[in-house]
């Protein structure tokens, strides 16, 4: 069935996304943590690929309003419409890249980026590149030595099925604060997880609504994982670990259940463009 999570005179706005998963297996030596690699290389690429500016400068441009770029990597104060998603200590490179909303439709840039990325700037300190790689596009192939020449169309987010008991994984740390302080392990409640998405599901026009009824939480085991990522524009290292592990939720209405697999693709929390607060929501019953 569907679920509305709004008043029956108002509309659900569907939020547009579009998921990259790139899959490669030669072996190269890769850190635990890739989000902070694949971040500045495709930043790198990006400008590279989109810059019209002779003076490669972004302050004052232009071109800052129609700027891709500028959008993903400059603009301050707001959530990006991009996610880079992964597993920690990878074997192989794997990960996806979810872009949403308007920047579904520069995706030709974003892949020629992740081309770029790839083929020629390189990946970590050794400047890895790849040559056999593929490419997908929200579960369809696009690429396998060469781009398909079919248009990509974004998916809708929409939730067609709902269950009141789930298993919420914390696949990489989550990073939330409150009253200023960052949260431990012992402070993480299901109303904070939801509170951030509420703030996400606004921004990302994924569907407004309230719910005064909390989820339960019936069991809960967390664990603070510390991560310490390089600063090339501060010049210093930066601590950026968060919350890890998983809870086990009951009485989880129609409108928790949907922002919780909101979650699965915007992530929770802070730094969600280096790959932070990604989450797994599991049905139980």
């Amino acid at each position: 069935m569907d679920i509305i999570i709004e008043s029956e005179a108002s509309k659900v706005t569907l939020m547009r996304y579009i998921e990259f998963k790139i899959s490669s297996d030669e072996d190269v030596e890769l850190p635990f943590f890739i989000g902070s690699m694949l971040r500045g290389a495709f930043g790198a690429s990006l400008k590279e690929t989109v810059c019209i500016n002779p003076s490669y400068e972004c302050e004052g441009c232009f071109a800052q309003d129609n700027c891709i770029y500028y959008d993903f990597f400059e603009a301050k104060n707001r959530w990006h419409d991009y996610r880079f998603d992964f597993a920690l200590r990878p074997e192989r490179l794997t990960f996806g890249l979810h872009i949403f909303n308007e920047a579904c439709e520069k995706y030709p840039c974003i892949l020629s980026a992740l081309h770029r990325m790839l083929t020629r700037k390189g990946l970590g300190r050794d400047k890895s590149r790849f040559e056999n790689f593929t490419i997908t596009a929200n579960g369809e192939r696009i690429y396998d030595g060469e781009f398909a020449n079919e248009p990509l169309t974004p998916k809708n987010f929409q939730i067609d099925s709902y269950c009141p008991a789930v298993r919420v994984e914390f696949v990489t740390p989550m990073r939330m604060k409150k009253h200023g302080r960052l949260l431990r392990p012992d402070d993480v409640g299901i109303e904070d997880v939801l509170h951030s998405l509420k703030q996400k599901a606004r921004h990302y026009e994924a569907g407004a609504g309230q719910d005064t009824e909390m989820p339960q939480i019936v069991e809960k085991h967390f664990r603070y994982h510390d991560i310490t990522r390089y600063s090339n524009r501060q010049k210093t290292k930066m601590r950026i670990g968060g919350v890890m592990g998983s809870m086990v939720l009951k009485n989880v209405t129609p409108y928790a259940y949907r922002l919780l697999k909101l979650g699965e693709i915007v992530g929770v929390g802070k730094l969600g463009t280096f790959g932070l607060g990604k989450i797994k929501v599991e049905d139980l019953v």
